[in-house]
């Protein structure tokens, strides 16, 4: 039996105990086709860790799968809607991506060990959401991350995630103002940059947005924090002007934001 072989049996192995252990993961084929890219060996024993500690009941179903995560919708102890991220260690495309981001960002410190980047990069969004919270920002509640699996609030509900600021059908002022009131507090208040805010990774839920996927976020010490800062503004105010909205110049919003 080669190695690759003792690795795969240990894999299912390992997942046997799992489900053994209350990892009531449904049948939902999205899920299990993803599952062996996901959930190596490492990734199933810090889930098993997350169970016993009584913060996941249940595992229900894949929500998103993109090329750095899989987003899984879950049950927590109090049959709460719970977002579970798990950052893939299995990729080094994104290595350069996350690095960008980290260094620079006087809170981290981080070597060259590939999984020990993704783990920092957890632990990375899990503290941006929770300062942006603590600020008044609106946030998915952050719960906890453990090596490179994230677990916060669900935004939606029965496992449909509220729709992004893109897929609304119809947009007004209020949405806007929001967002710049809520980039305001981010870096006034909490100190910090998105970094990456755009209409793909905003969401509203009756009516009010939230501002998700904090992991490239960077602390307002960071060398290129301006120079993300106006990227988002320039993001924010290009959808909203293409949406029919008369919004600001950039420079006016800048000038507001530093304020």
């Amino acid at each position: 039996m080669s190695v690759k072989d003792v690795e795969k049996k240990l894999q299912r192995e390992m997942l046997k105990k799992v489900e053994r252990k209350r990892l009531k993961i449904e049948k939902d084929k999205d899920l299990f086709e993803t599952v062996e890219e996901v959930f190596d060996s490492r990734t199933v024993m810090a889930l098993y860790s997350l169970i016993n500690k009584g913060i996941i009941d249940s595992m229900r179903g894949v929500v998103k799968a993109g090329k750095e995560s899989r987003i899984y919708w879950a049950k927590g102890r109090n049959g709460e809607d719970l977002a579970i991220k798990i950052f893939l260690t299995s990729s080094m495309e994104i290595k350069k991506s996350m690095l960008q981001y980290i260094h620079g960002d006087p809170r981290f410190k981080v070597g060259k060990d590939y999984r020990r980047i993704v783990y920092t990069w957890a632990q990375k969004e899990y503290r941006n959401l929770s300062e942006a919270k603590s600020a008044g920002v609106l946030v998915p509640n952050p719960i906890c991350a453990y090596q490179n699996i994230l677990v916060m609030e669900f935004i939606g509900a029965d496992g449909v995630p509220a729709p992004l600021l893109k897929d609304l059908p119809e947009l007004d002022e209020s949405l806007y103002q929001q967002i710049l009131v809520a980039i305001k507090k981010l870096y006034s208040s909490a100190g910090l940059v998105h970094a990456d805010l755009s209409e793909y990774n905003i969401m509203v839920n009756e009516g009010k947005a939230y501002l998700i996927d904090f992991g490239q976020a960077v602390s307002r010490d960071h060398p290129m924090s301006l120079e993300f800062l106006r990227r988002d503004v320039v993001n924010i105010l290009r959808f909203f002007r293409k949406a029919g909205l008369n919004v600001p110049e950039e420079e006016a919003v800048l000038e507001w934001l530093k304020k």
